[in-house]
């Protein structure tokens, strides 16, 4: 390699370099059998965080609003209990809580089929620690959707 094809891969950054050497990444979702695009891909990132900010809010109004009686230490805690409820309620039943509803969002398992009751509370448990929920995997996967075994896909 001379010094024009390092500089070269240098400035291209590691990914460039990995497929000229014969890496193939892919697009997202590929790996898991998903399409590219439209219906039934992998969400992405921007529509998921919006979900989670329309889920959230929604949350802290009816923790604020009904439970806390104007304490808002008290109604963080109580959005979070409530987040947690939502989401186990909602993602276990019809697959989507309001936000990724209103997003056009859904959460399945890997094999396309719903998730179980056991995996919906392992992911919810998860995302409320939040910190599973910000390291991604190549498919643009969350943690906690991958130690559950989930997807969000776009509907």
């Amino acid at each position: 390699m001379d010094n024009r094809q390092a500089i070269g891969s240098w400035l291209s950054g590691p990914r460039a370099a990995a497929e000229d050497m014969g890496a193939d990444f892919g697009y997202r979702g590929e790996r898991l059998g998903l399409p590219e695009a439209g219906p039934g891909s992998i969400a992405p990132l921007g529509r998921r965080f919006g979900a989670l900010f329309v889920d959230w809010g929604l949350c802290l109004l009816i923790a604020y609003g009904l439970l806390a009686n104007g304490d808002r230490q008290a109604s963080g805690n109580w959005a979070l209990v409530i987040f947690l409820a939502v989401s186990v309620l909602t993602v276990g039943t019809v697959g989507f809580t309001p936000g990724k509803r209103l997003l056009g969002l859904r959460v399945i398992s890997e094999d396309g089929r719903r998730l179980g009751i056991f995996r919906v509370v392992v992911r919810s448990l998860l995302l409320t620690v939040a910190v599973p929920a910000l390291i991604w995997d190549r498919d643009g996967r969350g943690l906690h959707d991958r130690l559950a075994r989930a997807v969000q896909v776009r509907i």
